[in-house]
């Protein structure tokens, strides 16, 4: 099995540098072997493959000479982490690849010899090694690594490794076992069996601080203020990430199945009156930290459409109130006159949805034990731990 483990690094002054360059190089291959192949379909309807754009490396070296000083497997990993970017993109898993800026912080990557010696990470072109924080042990077989800065010039390295641990065998999906999970914005999430996490709204109680920090510094525009804010931001995202992770973790542990819905961030953060909380609640990225730790445990995540009447359909009776509003929390049911919790009844649709979906074209002989009509799930996501939470 394959994990990730990120730690915090401390370079030198001299170090720094070189690691920016390398940063800096990465992020200018990888925009420059975009715009190449962006002209190449535009004027000749042309892909330039991987490989070509890898064979261009040489002379690019020749016209650019501070490219020499940057480790050069680096600089291919860029250009195919472009070709990957490219082909999910016409799989239809990803968006179309886009320009990488300088504000957005950066990565490169060093897909081998990695080693880790004497509380020092020993990479190409930095044979002293830079001093590494070891929180944690690391487990297994260093496969490679990406060394990453964050907008408040921290730098952190992912270590990618094989484990050596057998991939668990995944439970039958089971009726008692499976759990429904309604996301939302007032509270984060409802499961079927009615447990309720709040949201804790990171973004928005750090409102007041961001404007005090805008308004103080506004006439003022420079590295100050935008050091400041994004001191502000990475801690909004760190808390954020924390959460998730914890969540994400307790559901998997004490869920076999889990059954959500496929929802479509991209369209809704069109709601500009949304768009703000929706993002907040990061749900694209609650959902992967749910698939990948799924894998490791063995769990399922079941996925329903997003069109499905999980709000409006009453779970008990069957009844569909079209007059529901996003504002209307609870409301009775005019065929068995009972109190409806809106969050709790989607979540409960949202499970038999999920059920109902994997035993559909089953020729069900025994409708009592539905542990042996079930196809079990196998999941996609590509495992990756990360050393902060989960």
């Amino acid at each position: 099995m394959l994990k990730a483990f990120k730690y915090k690094i401390n370079p030198t002054k001299e170090q720094t540098t070189l690691l920016n360059k390398h940063i800096g190089a990465s992020r200018f291959v990888y925009n420059l072997a975009l715009e190449c192949k962006q002209m190449a379909w535009a004027g000749n309807k042309v892909n330039l493959s991987c490989f070509a754009l890898h064979s261009q490396l040489k002379d690019l070296k020749t016209e650019c000479e501070w490219l020499k000083e940057i480790n050069s497997q680096s600089l291919q990993q860029s250009i195919t982490n472009l070709d990957k970017a490219y082909t999910a993109f016409f799989k239809g898993q990803n968006s179309f690849p886009k320009f990488k800026k300088k504000s957005n912080g950066g990565s490169f990557n060093i897909p081998q010899n990695v080693v880790l010696e004497n509380g020092k990470l020993i990479i190409p072109k930095f044979k002293k090694g830079i001093d590494i924080v070891l929180h944690r042990p690391i487990k297994g077989l260093i496969r490679q690594a990406t060394i990453s800065i964050t907008p408040t010039g921290k730098y952190f390295v992912s270590i990618l490794c094989e484990t050596g641990e057998a991939i668990k065998p995944i439970a039958k999906v089971k009726e008692k076992t499976t759990v429904g999970i309604d996301l939302g914005i007032k509270t984060y999430l409802v499961s079927s069996d009615g447990q309720e996490f709040d949201n804790p709204k990171f973004l928005r109680k750090a409102q007041s601080k961001l404007k005090y920090v805008q308004r103080k510094y506004s006439k003022h525009k420079g590295k100050r203020t935008k050091h400041r804010l994004a001191i502000l931001h990475e801690k909004v995202t760190n808390q954020r990430k924390d959460f998730l992770h914890k969540t994400s973790s307790e559901l998997i542990k004490n869920h076999d199945s889990l059954a959500i819905e496929d929802l479509a961030v991209s369209n809704m953060v069109k709601n500009h009156n949304l768009a703000q909380s929706i993002s907040d609640a990061s749900w694209s990225t609650f959902v992967t930290m749910l698939e990948y730790k799924a894998e490791w445990y063995g769990k399922n995540i079941l996925k329903i459409g997003r069109f499905e009447p999980s709000s409006k359909l009453h779970a008990n009776c069957g009844y569909i109130n079209k007059d529901l509003k996003l504002s209307d929390r609870e409301w009775f049911c005019p065929k068995c006159g009972e109190l409806v919790s809106r969050d709790v009844n989607a979540a409960i649709n949202i499970k038999n949805f999920a059920l109902k979906n994997i035993l559909s074209g089953t020729d069900r002989k025994n409708q009592g034990e539905l542990s042996t009509m079930v196809e079990v799930l196998t999941l996609e996501a590509q495992p990756i731990a990360y050393g902060v939470g989960g």
